[in-house]
């Protein structure tokens, strides 16, 4: 018999009751009935119960075990006794009679225990990953990570893309976020940086002549942490693909994200065909270009019935004076609600700085609704009638409303939508509800410097004709500012799973791209260069997207911290509590990297 196990915790059934069998692994929990001592043993597998009573030759040993000690068990496979099955387990129908004993690793006092599912602080599970690991719902969620991480690359290669590796070790990017640098020993002075993510490489890889490539990348980004994403670094299915449109990489890309739902969904529904929604569109209709599809409230735009000169309510008039607009945000049913219901979400739009919700609720008749309410006063029987037709109100349903400049209109809107519709309970509570959100804006207008500037990513392709783009006046500033981008994203119940873009290939159109934001040709040469002086030797048109692998097993896991999803994460202050990082070097390895440390004036004094 092999020194350790004949079995698995998992694998016994009553097809082997009567046969002798060798298990290890920890002893998760240790029951004493009556003076017979039942020992859960548990490995990466399963668990079994075994059984020791005071006739065992083991049961000596048996009253020394303790939680998480770990044992070699030998013993009997044998029926459990009818009516103490357990249908829960795998091995529910067995129990092993313990003849020997063995202890392999004994624990120390635990300072959390794995049994159960108690909620401890995060600095405690952190510093004492290995056993928060070893918990069942953690242990089956990085279990979760592995299997869609092969689902991926099985999916990406059926479609005939290759897998390569980029550097990790490379040059310090100056736009998105703040870089990890990495001094070098033998370049005094000068610093490697861990990549924020391939982007430059997988177009060098186009550009070199390879067709479609993919990676499951680490990227790694100096930035605070969130509940969906990690500080330090995180993983992205990264993909590029030449010769292709913006719909190419929507079908390339589409069945794999659907596929990956519907194997690891546990036979909750996932959209079929995504929708593509415009950000012009999402940014009104649900106030955010994340929209969480599942509620399936529409906020409209009621600035005009709000206009109306025959409407008296001046706290909203005078805003739009200034620009601002009026959103509407219907709440379905909500006439039956009490008045506690009303008075709490605007005390929740006073602490997320708007002044409040005015709102509406409609009573009657369909064709002769009515509204009551505390503006309903100022606003005539026509103009209610509009608004309730516009947003689709019934009897007994109400609407709220937000004004202000549009980005805080929409943002106040959006967060509306989101409480009303988990308060209503008219959210769809499980299943995966995916779309597109396509035609970003190429450019915004800078407030603070005055000045045109990039909407978000500098190196997509504009939605213009190439010539009458090289053509363009900078003084355009209309013209500009309502160009749209082959730049899209992908959203999961109100999560973004990536950006991608059809990519600005070409060296003339890069450098008008820069120019109209204000930016010479020496930025492009100074910062990008490999790229720039890549795409004069002849590129491909290329794009590609890059869906975020933590937050699609957070979302398959039904988990919201990503925490609970990795193996080693940081704390909130990016630190690695386990292994005790970022911790000090020596005077001798400072010498050797040619660095003086020049710290805070706190820190000194610690």
């Amino acid at each position: 018999m092999h020194r350790y196990r004949s079995h698995t915790c998992g694998a016994l059934r009553e097809t082997q009751a009567g046969e002798t069998t060798r298990i290890s692994g920890w002893c998760h929990r240790i029951r004493d009935h009556g003076g017979v001592l039942f020992i859960d043993l548990r490995d990466h597998y399963g668990m079994t119960q075994c059984v020791v009573d005071p006739e065992s030759p083991a049961f000596a040993a048996a009253e020394k075990l303790r939680s998480e000690w770990v044992v070699r068990i030998d013993g009997k496979v044998r029926l459990r006794p009818v009516g103490t099955e357990n249908a829960d387990m795998a091995t529910g129908q067995i129990e092993v009679y313990v003849t020997a004993i063995e202890v392999l690793g004994p624990a120390a006092e635990l300072p959390l225990p794995v049994f159960g599912d108690q909620n401890y602080p995060e600095d405690i599970r952190l510093k004492y990953r290995f056993l928060d690991l070893r918990r069942d719902k953690l242990h089956q969620n990085i279990m979760l990570r592995g299997r869609v991480i092969d689902s991926m690359r099985a999916m990406m290669k059926g479609q005939g893309f290759f897998e390569f590796q980029t550097p990790i070790l490379t040059a310090s990017s100056p736009e998105g976020a703040r870089d990890y640098l990495v001094p070098s020993r033998i370049h005094p002075g000068k610093f490697y940086a861990l990549p924020q993510a391939p982007q430059q490489f997988k177009q060098l890889i186009m550009v070199a002549g390879f067709d479609r490539y993919f990676q499951i990348a680490p990227c790694f980004r100096d930035e605070d942490a969130r509940a969906d994403r990690s500080p330090g670094e995180f993983y992205q299915l990264d993909i590029e693909m030449s010769f292709v449109t913006q719909e190419d990489v929507f079908a390339a890309v589409e069945p794999v994200l659907r596929g990956l739902f519907e194997e690891f969904s546990g036979g909750k529904p996932v959209t079929q065909k995504f929708p593509m929604i415009t950000y012009a569109d999402a940014m009104l209709t649900y106030g955010s270009d994340k929209p969480d599809l599942r509620n399936p409230i529409h906020i409209v735009d009621v600035t005009a019935e709000f206009s109306e000169e025959a409407v008296t309510f001046n706290a909203f008039k005078n805003v739009i004076k200034k620009g601002g607009v009026v959103r509407a945000i219907p709440a379905p049913g909500a006439g039956s609600q009490p008045r506690s219901f009303f008075d709490k979400l605007n005390d929740w739009a006073r602490g997320e700085g708007a002044p409040g919700l005015g709102y509406v609720i409609f009573e009657g008749e369909a064709g002769a609704l009515t509204g009551k309410g505390p503006i309903a006063k100022f606003l005539p029987a026509d103009v209610q009638a509009a608004i309730a037709e516009k947003a689709g109100l019934k009897s007994g349903d109400a609407v709220f409303f937000a004004c202000d400049l549009p980005e805080k209109a929409a943002k106040l809107a959006g967060a509306a939508r989101l409480r009303i519709g988990t308060e209503l309970g008219v959210t769809k509570v499980g299943g995966f509800e995916l779309c597109w959100i396509v035609d970003f804006p190429m450019y915004e207008w800078n407030e603070d410097e005055k000045k045109i500037d990039f909407s978000h990513n500098p190196f997509s392709m504009p939605q213009f004709d190439h010539d009458a783009f090289l053509a363009l006046d900078p003084a355009d500033t209309d013209t500009i500012l309502n160009m749209k981008a082959f730049q899209y994203d992908i959203v999961c119940n109100g999560v973004e799973l990536s950006s991608g873009a059809i990519r600005n290939h070409r060296p003339d159109t890069m450098k008008k791209a820069f120019a109209l934001a204000g930016y010479d040709e020496t930025v492009l040469e100074e910062r990008f260069g490999g790229m720039y002086r890549a795409f004069q030797y002849g590129a491909p048109p290329h794009g590609g997207i890059a869906p975020g692998v933590d937050r699609i097993v957070m979302l398959l896991a039904g988990e919201e911290n990503l925490r609970e999803i990795v193996l080693f994460p940081m704390n909130q202050r990016a630190e690695d509590l386990l292994m005790s990082a970022p911790s000090p070097v020596t005077p001798k390895q400072l010498r050797e990297l040619h660095i003086r440390l020049n710290l805070p004036e706190a820190k000194k004094a610690e």
